[in-house]
Parts: structure tokens; C-alpha cells; sequence
């Protein structure tokens, strides 16, 4: 079974984030949710941003980074959304990354380094009409297109944090969808396969 490093989106650690955590615990795995806004969710995106713009960006993600650092270098990073910007950059730059989920967001690879690296498989999930997975699908499929290692998998809609259980923006056929890929995934990397 596979150790999941899991980080939220900017609305924070929400039931629905702890939720979708614990339906990966069910299946068998590990995962760790560090909460980088130290309890706060907040009740819109837009709620969220303003506390991170506040908080700083870069402080943020660094907490995320720190939160890493009691935990073997042998995991999958996770993130929802604002959380993928700290789990892609670990699954680049932390040896011994197990793989990636990156989950409504997707950044350039050249963000954290030259190439994605080579024996660590990544999945990207998001809405074809998500406004803000819009402004990543590029990068996505780039990442798709310089790694065999890797996959993007679109949903129809136009929700953002649409497997968050805790939010209106649920959409409960995908989010089990999503999950399912998830856990295969997971499965996957902790038996050794990719």
C-alpha cells in the first residue's frame, strides 16, 4: 500500500478534504493532510485567496514543505488545487518520490525544474469547463505529451473543487470516479508498478 502526503485547497483542511483522505485510508493507504492555515477553511475561494494573498504564498507552500520533512522521502505528493503547487514541487524535487496526484491544477514542469522525473507516474484530474483548471489544462498536456509516466483525466462540468464532499461544487459521479483512478493509482505505486 502506498504513504499519501495529501495537501488542501485554499478553502482549507475541509471536512470533504479529511473525508476523501479517509476514503483512501479505507482502501489501505497511509495519507498524511497537513493543514497549512492552521484550522481556517473558509467558505469561498475567493475567502480562501484573500487569506493566502494575506498569509503570503510562499510561506504557505513552505509550511507544506516542512510538513514533508518528518515523513520518508518515499510517498505520492497529493494536492487539491492551491495544495498542487507544494505536492508537484516535492514530487520533482524530493528524491524518492513514489508518484503524483495533482488534482484541479497542473503547473508547468519548468516551475520546479527541466523534466518531469523519470520513474515517478503522475495523474492530473479536472473539469473540461473548470474556468480555473482552464488556465492549467496547458500544462497538463504537456506533461502528458514529455512523460509516458503520466495521465490526465477530464470530467464534463465546470466545477472546481468538485470532490470535495463539504463544498456545492460536489459532483458526486465524479468525485467516485476520481477516487476510483485514485485508489487504482495507489494500489499501483505501492506495489512497486506504475
Amino acid at each position: 500500500m502506498s504513504e499519501v502526503l495529501l495537501y488542501h485547497h485554499v478553502q482549507g483542511l475541509t471536512d470533504g478534504v479529511r473525508s476523501f483522505a479517509d476514503e483512501l485510508r479505507q482502501a489501505g493507504h497511509t495519507v498524511h493532510t497537513p493543514d497549512l492555515f492552521d484550522g481556517r477553511t473558509f467558505g469561498t475561494i475567493e475567502e480562501g485567496m484573500a487569506f493566502a494573498r494575506e498569509a503570503g504564498f510562499e510561506a504557505l507552500a513552505e509550511r507544506g514543505v516542512a510538513a514533508a520533512e518528518g515523513i520518508g522521502p518515499e510517498v505520492v505528493y497529493a494536492g487539491f488545487s492551491f495544495g498542487v503547487v507544494v505536492a508537484q514541487r516535492l514530487a520533482q524535487t524530493r528524491p524518492g518520490a513514489r508518484g503524483a496526484l495533482l488534482i484541479y491544477s497542473c503547473l508547468p514542469v519548468s516551475e520546479f525544474g527541466e523534466a518531469w522525473p523519470e520513474g515517478v507516474p503522475v495523474q492530473v484530474h479536472g473539469k473540461e469547463g473548470d474556468e480555473f483548471f482552464l488556465e492549467d489544462v496547458g500544462a497538463a498536456h504537456a506533461l502528458v505529451d514529455s512523460s509516458d509516466q503520466a495521465e490526465l483525466f477530464l470530467y464534463p462540468g465546470t466545477e472546481h473543487l468538485f470532490a470535495d464532499s463539504s463544498l456545492p461544487a460536489y459532483d458526486a459521479a465524479a468525485a467516485a470516479l476520481l477516487t476510483q483512478r485514485v485508489i487504482a493509482f495507489l494500489d499501483g505505486v505501492g506495489n512497486g508498478a506504475s
